[in-house]
C-alpha cells in the first residue's frame, strides 16, 4: 500500500503532495518481472497517476494513461480510480539498458521521447476527457507536467522517483507535487520553483527517511490529509465472460475448435482465465447465446 500526504503550503496558495510508492512498485516488480530500468518507468508512472486519481471525487470516476514513446520499453499503460485502486505494465518488462553517464537508470531511453502521451478520464460526462500531449523527454515526470500546462492549463511542478536496490527490488519509489491555485502570488511560485529543486532525489528522501519524516522535515508546520493509494488489479471472471460473449458465439467456437481452449491473460497482473468447451457452451446458454 503507498501514502499519500496533502497539504495548502504558502498562504494556501499552493496544494502540496507527497507521494510514498514504494510497495506498490514492488507489487509490479513480482507481478510482471521488471528489470531495473522498467521499474522505474512504470513506477514513476503509477506514482504520477496516483496522484492524478487522488483528485478524482466521484465513486465512479476512473482514468488511464498511456504512454507511447517509441523507446524500447514499449507501451505503458496505467489505470486507476477515486479509491486509488491502481494498475499497470509496460509492454517490454524486461528490457534492461546501461547506466546514464551519472550512474542513473536511463528511463528517457527506455520510454524514448517521439511519442505521446494520452490521457482519458471518465468523470461521469456524456463522454470522456481524453487529454494527448507530445512527450518532452520521456523522464515521465517532465512529460506529466506538459500535459498538465498544455491539456489542462495548469501549472504544475513534479518530482517523482524509483530507486531499485541490489536484490532488483525498490528500495525508495515516491513524488512530490505542487500545484499553484488561480490567487497564487509570485513570490509563492518563485518558492514553489525553488521547493522542487529539493526533491530531484526524491526516490532517495524515500528510501533514507520515508514520508512521514519528509513531511515532518520540510514541511513540520502543516498538517496533512492522508490517503492510500493501493496497486490492485480489477479483472474478474465476470468481466472477461462479458469480453468473451462480445465477441459472438462463431469466434468463440473458432478459438475452440483451433486451440481445444480459450487463454485470457491479464495484462495488469498476469491472472490466466481458460475456458474450454463445457465453459463455452455454458457461457453462451447464460447469455441467450444457445448453441446448436
Amino acid at each position: 500500500m503507498g501514502k499519500i500526504y496533502k497539504t495548502l503550503i504558502y498562504n494556501n496558495e499552493i496544494s502540496l503532495s507527497l507521494l510514498e510508492t514504494t510497495d506498490m512498485v514492488n507489487e509490479a516488480i513480482k507481478l510482471h518481472g521488471l528489470s531495473p530500468v522498467a521499474a522505474a518507468a512504470l513506477g514513476r508512472t503509477l506514482t504520477a497517476v496516483s496522484f492524478m486519481c487522488s483528485s478524482l471525487k466521484n465513486e465512479r470516476d476512473k482514468l488511464s494513461v498511456t504512454i507511447k514513446g517509441g523507446g524500447p520499453g514499449g507501451e505503458i499503460v496505467v489505470c486507476g480510480n477515486c479509491r486509488l485502486e491502481i494498475r499497470g505494465y509496460i509492454e517490454n518488462p524486461q528490457v534492461n539498458l546501461p547506466l546514464k553517464s551519472n550512474g542513473k537508470l536511463d528511463v528517457g531511453g527506455l520510454v524514448g521521447n517521439s511519442g505521446r502521451m494520452t490521457v482519458i478520464k471518465d468523470i461521469g460526462l456524456k463522454s470522456p476527457y481524453v487529454g494527448t500531449t507530445a512527450l518532452v523527454s520521456g523522464e515521465i515526470a517532465e512529460d506529466f507536467t506538459a500535459y498538465y500546462a498544455v491539456s489542462e492549463q495548469q501549472p504544475i511542478a513534479m518530482a517523482l522517483g524509483v530507486r531499485i536496490g541490489t536484490d532488483l527490488s525498490c528500495v525508495g519509489a515516491g513524488g512530490v507535487v505542487l500545484e499553484p491555485l488561480p490567487d497564487a502570488g509570485e513570490e509563492s511560485i518563485k518558492k514553489c520553483e525553488n521547493l522542487i529543486k529539493e526533491f530531484t532525489d526524491i526516490s532517495k528522501k524515500v528510501e533514507t527517511f520515508g514520508i512521514d519524516k519528509i513531511a515532518e522535515k520540510y514541511f513540520g508546520e502543516y498538517k496533512f490529509y492522508k490517503l492510500s493509494p493501493v496497486y490492485k488489479c480489477s479483472c474478474s471472471k465476470e468481466y472477461i465472460d462479458k469480453v468473451l460473449v462480445s465477441l459472438g458465439k462463431e469466434e468463440l467456437k473458432k478459438e475452440i475448435a483451433e486451440n481445444g481452449k480459450i487463454e485470457v491473460c491479464c495484462q495488469f497482473c498476469g491472472k490466466k482465465y481458460e475456458y474450454y468447451e463445457k465453459d463455452v457452451e455454458k457461457l453462451l446458454e447464460d447469455n441467450n447465446g444457445k448453441s446448436d
